[in-house]
C-alpha cells in the first residue's frame, strides 16, 4: 500500500492549524491543543518542518511558531519530503539508487514515470488548498466495452 507515514500525517495537522491562523505565533502546546496530538509530538514534528524551511520558530516570552510563507506557496510535496526525504516509489526511483539490478531493469522507467506523475499531483496541492473541503466527486461515466474474438 502506498501512503505517506503518521508523522507527515500530522505534520499537515499542524501545518493547517498554522494556516488558518496565518501570522499568528502559537506555541508546540497550543499547536498539539488545535492539531488533537501530544506535545511531544508536535515538538518532534516542528524540527524537520523548521529544517525544510516551512515554519519558523521565533524564541522568548512570545515565542512559539509560524508558518514561514503563505500557506498558498507551500505544496505537499514539500511536506512530504521535509518529513520523508525524496519521494521514491521505488528503490530504482531513487536518484542514488541502491538497486542491483536497475541497469537491466524492464519496469524502471516505468516506476520512475509513476513517481513523476505522484510527485507533480502532490506539487499542485497547497497547504491553503487542504484548509478548505474537497469538491464533491465527479460523477464516473460509463465507459461502452466490446470484446471480439
Amino acid at each position: 500500500m502506498l501512503r505517506v507515514n503518521k508523522l507527515t500525517d500530522y505534520a499537515t495537522v499542524v501545518l493547517t492549524v498554522l494556516a488558518a491562523r496565518q501570522g499568528q505565533v502559537l506555541s508546540a502546546a497550543e499547536l498539539a491543543e488545535h492539531a488533537g496530538l501530544e506535545q511531544p509530538t508536535v515538538s518532534k514534528l516542528l524540527k524537520p518542518l523548521a529544517q525544510a524551511g516551512l515554519v519558523e520558530g521565533l524564541r522568548g516570552v512570545r515565542g512559539g511558531y509560524r508558518l514561514s510563507r503563505a500557506a498558498s506557496d507551500i505544496s505537499l510535496i514539500e511536506i512530504v519530503e521535509a518529513m520523508e526525504g525524496p519521494l521514491a516509489m521505488t528503490e530504482c526511483s531513487q536518484h542514488d539508487s541502491q538497486c542491483g539490478i536497475a541497469d537491466q531493469c524492464g519496469v524502471r522507467a516505468n516506476w520512475l514515470l509513476i513517481n513523476d506523475v505522484v510527485a507533480d499531483a502532490l506539487r499542485k496541492v497547497t497547504l491553503a488548498q487542504m484548509l478548505r473541503p474537497p469538491p464533491p466527486p465527479a460523477r464516473r461515466r460509463e465507459i461502452a466495452l466490446r470484446i471480439t474474438n
